[in-house]
Order: C-alpha cells, then sequence, then structure tokens
C-alpha cells in the first residue's frame, strides 16, 4: 500500500451548496481507498491504496465524484513521496514562515507550459513572485492588494489542469504523509 494526496479542483457544487468532507471521505472509501483522511474543508484527501499509475486514481475519482455529487471536478493525484518533494522545493522559505497564507503553489496535472507561467510576471505586481519548479507553479501573493491579478491569470485555459493550495495547507498535507 502506499499513501497518496488528492487535491479537487473545487468543493462547490453550485449556488450555497459545497461538498461536506464527511461525504467527500465516504465517496472515497466506497472505491476501496483505506486510511482516508481530509485536511480542512477545501477538498484536500489523504489516502492508502495499492500501488498505482496516478492518472488510473484521477480518473477514478473523478468518475466517483462525479457519481456521487452530479458535478465533474478535477482531481490531482500525487504520491507521498512526490508531495513531499514538492514541499521541501518550495522556493520561497522566508515568505513561507511569515505569512504562509500568501505563498501558494499551483499543483499541475501536467507541468505547466513554460511561455504560460513566462507570462505570469507581467501580471505580478511588485511585490509579488512567481516561480516554476519541476512544473508546478509557486506565488507569492501581495499583502498590500487583496485582489492579485495572479490568481485569475493562473487559470485552467492558460496553464492547464491544475490547483491551488496556500503554504499553510502544503505544509499540514505533508505532516500528514510524513507520518
Amino acid at each position: 500500500m502506499r499513501t497518496y494526496v488528492a487535491l479537487l479542483y473545487s468543493i462547490i457544487l453550485g449556488e450555497g451548496r459545497r461538498v461536506v468532507m464527511s461525504d467527500l471521505k465516504a465517496m472515497a472509501e466506497g472505491l476501496g481507498l483505506k486510511n482516508v483522511r481530509t485536511l480542512v474543508a477545501t477538498g484536500n484527501l489523504v489516502f492508502e491504496a495499492r500501488s498505482t499509475k496516478l492518472s488510473h486514481l484521477e480518473r477514478r475519482l473523478e468518475k466517483a465524484f462525479e457519481e456521487t455529487f452530479g458535478r465533474h471536478v478535477d482531481i490531482i493525484v500525487r504520491g507521498a513521496e512526490d508531495w513531499l518533494k514538492l514541499a521541501a522545493a518550495n522556493p520561497f522559505p522566508a515568505e513561507s514562515v511569515d505569512t504562509g497564507d500568501q505563498v501558494a503553489v499551483r499543483v499541475m496535472r501536467s507541468p505547466a507550459p513554460v511561455d504560460a507561467v513566462a507570462a505570469l510576471h507581467s501580471c505580478a505586481a511588485k511585490d509579488e513572485k512567481v516561480v516554476s519548479v519541476d512544473g508546478d507553479i509557486w506565488l507569492v501573493f501581495s499583502r498590500e492588494r487583496p485582489s492579485s491579478r495572479l490568481l485569475a491569470a493562473a487559470n485552467h485555459k492558460r496553464m492547464g489542469i491544475g490547483t491551488s493550495r496556500n503554504w499553510n495547507t502544503v505544509r499540514r498535507l505533508a505532516e500528514m504523509v510524513g507520518k
């Protein structure tokens, strides 16, 4: 058995409807996944399963999600070792200590296109940062500007399938899989 992290792109089902984490956990257990745990109410799963291709797990989870909740949601899966590697590769450790909620990574299903990542720099304010590490996109958002253009610019259409998590969530998931 291997440990995996699954990240849901969205848990909003429609106006006023969100996925309850206990229902998400029950869905994953219904697939035969073991030791299923959730982290905060934003669609983060940690579970154990037989070693298999990540794309296979993603398809199974996406299909089950659609059958259970009536809506397709992209789900990104990483093995525990890869999640720990992602967390260790944080290019903004100083910023993460003081403002972990302002540092985020867009975890990509496939590596983000180099030209698309380069274009993000033009959307960044002077106090914001963008770095691609192993195909994932790390961002530092401005504390001064409540509405950064970076988040909107780092979307599916430009970057490909992915989902963002702030450093606090990345770190907590790493702690969960590192045990």
